[in-house]
């Protein structure tokens, strides 16, 4: 199971990249897995605030439909246009090209409530 520790994640199986007040976010390695073929992801909030928690999008594997979580507060920047042509980035390659949103941090305190690779580990039961 690959989880990168200069990564921040949540129980609902989300990533966090911080660099400086952005955040970059996807869904683990475990999640993907999990969910199998992505086949669409569709993020319908971006130029939007969004509050910690919050359902930013939905990723679509071929046998399910799941609710992405905002880790953090903020506004939605950016989503990763080559998920549109290319949703099974998210497969091959979470944690690079298959990153879903950039997000303008709104609270940098959230980030301190994120869990470590060891603490999701335990999450995840690895």
């Amino acid at each position: 199971m690959n989880l990168p520790d200069n990564l921040k994640y949540t129980k609902d199986h989300e990533w966090v990249r911080v660099e400086g007040d952005i955040a970059y976010i996807g869904i683990t390695d475990f999640a993907q897995s999990e969910l199998g073929d992505i086949v669409y992801v569709d993020i319908d909030t971006v130029d939007k605030e969004i509050s910690q928690n919050d359902v930013f999008g939905t990723v679509e594997a071929v046998k399910t439909v799941s609710d992405l979580f905002s880790p953090l507060s903020g506004t939605v920047l950016e989503f990763n246009e080559k998920l549109d042509g290319s949703p099974e980035l998210v497969n091959s390659d979470p944690y690079g090209d298959g990153w879903i949103i950039k997000l303008s941090i709104g609270d940098t305190s959230e980030i301190e409530g994120l869990l470590t690779a060891e603490g999701y580990r335990e999450v995840i039961g690895q």
